[in-house]
């Protein structure tokens, strides 16, 4: 490898603005592909609440909890009641 100063300052300085002008670009390319990833976000973000008024309200099924054992804590039966929440709202 070739230690810095044993480079022609006309070579370094080329190099310099060479790496220069590559981080610029590239940063550049970034800011730009990131604004518009934000601005598509905020647009499908409103034509889904547009259309998502459209859509009738469906009334949430009652969740009933399973019956607990006796030899089953009490947070067991918290997450039984949870799982089954979940599994009712993933059904929709």
């Amino acid at each position: 490898m070739i230690a810095l100063a044993q480079l022609p300052s006309d070579l370094l300085a080329a190099q310099l603005k060479n790496g220069l002008i590559l981080m610029v670009l590239g940063m550049a390319i970034v800011f730009v592909f990131l604004t518009i990833l934000v601005f598509t976000t905020l647009g499908v973000s409103k034509l889904v609440r547009k259309f998502e008024k459209k859509v009738p309200a469906v009334a949430p099924a009652a969740v009933t909890s399973a019956p607990v054992n006796a030899g089953t804590s009490g947070n067991d039966a918290q997450v039984a009641v949870a799982i089954v929440a979940a599994m009712a709202q993933s059904k929709k």
